[in-house]
Parts: structure tokens; sequence; C-alpha cells
């Protein structure tokens, strides 16, 4: 009797473990997520990030946006670019417009963390 005990409780547990792990795994669809920064130059940067069913990062578009026309304007471009490019957060600011380059950067990781995932791994 005792074993059966002991069998039905292991059983318990490996389907358990099991089923945390799964659902882990499904919280991150590909899917689009919003991400906003209060952090830029002009006020909130928000950001739209497009994960694949993997977690790579195919589109990130600036939706919106208070920055200093002309002087944002490379930050703009460039840091969604290089984003996708490296699939990192960890990509170079763009010099002059470090405040933006930034802002676009923490809003990129608040849109990953909205998607399920931890930012920390897109850095």
């Amino acid at each position: 009797m005792t074993k059966f005990i002991k069998a039905a409780l292991t059983a318990g547990l490996v389907l358990g473990m099991t089923a945390c792990s799964s659902g882990s795994d499904t919280a991150a669809a590909g899917g689009k997520y919003t991400g906003t920064s209060p952090n830029g130059k002009g006020g909130d940067v928000t950001v739209e990030v497009e994960l694949d069913g993997a977690g790579k990062i195919t589109a990130v578009n600036v939706t919106s946006h208070s920055e200093t026309e002309g002087i944002a304007d490379p930050a703009l471009e460039q840091i969604p670019a290089a984003i996708v490019e490296k699939q990192s957060l960890s990509v170079d600011s763009v010099s002059g417009a470090t405040i933006t380059s930034e802002a676009i950067k923490e809003a990129v990781a608040e849109a990953i963390k909205s998607a399920g995932k931890s930012a920390d791994d897109y850095k």
C-alpha cells in the first residue's frame, strides 16, 4: 500500500511540474505588444513590438512620442532597426539623442515584459 501511495505522490509531482513548465512556454506566443517609457526627452515614448512564436523580435515601431523633430529622428529610425537586427536591447544609443534612444529601449523592454518574457533575456 505504501508503494502505491509513493508512486501516486511521485506521479502527482511530475505532472505538477510538467504543467507549470508548459504554461510558461505558452505565455509568450507570438503577437504584437505595446510598451511605454515615460523617460523620453519630450515625455512618453510608446512602441509596438512584434514577436514570433519563438520569441524572436520581428518588428519594433515607435507609435507615439513627443521628441524634438530633427534631433531625435536618427534615434527613432536607428534604434528600432538595430534591436530587430541584433535581437537585443543592448544596442548603442545614437549620439545627440541618447535620452530618446534609452527611452525607446526601455519601452521595448516593457513590451517584452507584457508578452510574458523577461527583458533580461534580450540584453
